[in-house]
């Protein structure tokens, strides 16, 4: 098994996998059918399983996200179905839902949207951490709106029912407007890649276009959702945006102009990259 996975990592660093031990660790797992962590336990492969493991690796060597190959991706306490048509949720976004859940943990029974929902890893987390909760996850893509369906059936099947799931334009007026002024939090990670940006090829040949690119400079669906954002939100109420790392001076400004919040900040991942807005409603 060493031997397996020491080739595997040799295979995936030559192709330009970031994280090569761990891709080709997560790939074995799955082709056996365990747990990464269960791995230690393990000393041989048997042939069909070692079979199953090279194609894994193969495709994952022609940068095929590990997501895709394995079907899961991990998004705090949850572990969400996805695949082809549907953007792979980031640990960075991560940051952005805990700051939320942190705000709206003493909120006796918050009101939620997420838009642009993707899979729904942020609605389903807050669903998740904060039962009281009623969250809209809103999100356009018809591939990543079957995604976030199963996602949410699967957390409803597991006791997280307060989640309703819509298929629109979360920037459009009549998207949630029986919901204007009403909303605690809104939260977003919006498509803001600059269209002529050069990107990984996991992200350019399979997350869906819609979900990553935001106009020349990466903000023209964002500012859209600054504005619907404040219509939607209660004074008070809570925004948050999650945006590329060179765009936090550009994201906070916009912010700022719109004249509707306070306290407009901004805020950096794990690497210490500027990584996502948030504000107060007036």
């Amino acid at each position: 098994m060493r031997e397996a996975v020491a080739d595997a990592a040799r295979r995936l660093a030559h192709a330009g996998v970031a994280s090569p031990q761990a891709d080709a660790e997560e790939l074995l797992a799955h082709a056996l059918g365990v747990r990464r962590s269960a791995l230690v336990t393990v000393s041989s492969v048997d042939p069909t399983a070692l079979n199953r493991f090279t194609v894994l690796v193969e495709q994952r060597a022609d940068r095929v996200p590990l997501q895709h190959l394995t079907g899961v991706a991990g998004f705090r306490y949850l572990e969400l179905s996805v695949g082809p048509g549907v953007f792979v949720p980031r640990p960075e976004t991560e940051l952005l839902a805990g700051w939320a859940i942190d705000r709206l943990r003493p909120h006796p029974a918050p009101l939620v949207a997420d838009l642009c929902a993707g899979s729904g890893a942020i609605a389903l987390s807050i669903a998740h951490e904060l039962p009281n909760a009623e969250v809209y996850a809103v999100e356009l893509d018809q591939l990543a709106v079957a995604w976030a369906g199963r996602n949410a059936d699967a957390r409803t099947a597991a006791g997280d029912r307060r989640i309703t799931l819509i298929q629109a334009d979360a920037a459009d007026p009549r998207t949630l407007a029986g919901q204007d002024g009403t909303l605690d939090a809104v939260l977003t990670n919006p498509p803001y890649v600059p269209d002529d940006a050069i990107v990984d090829r996991e992200v350019a040949e399979h997350d869906p276009p819609l979900a990553l690119y935001g106009g020349p400079d990466g903000l023209c669906v964002v500012r859209r959702l600054i504005d619907r954002a404040a219509q939607l939100l209660k004074p008070g109420g809570l925004l948050g945006i999650e945006h590329a790392d060179l765009q936090g001076e550009a994201l906070l400004a916009a912010v700022t102009a719109d004249g509707r919040f306070r306290d407009v900040l901004d805020h950096v991942d794990l690497n210490g990259r500027p990584r996502f807005t948030t504000a107060t409603r007036r």
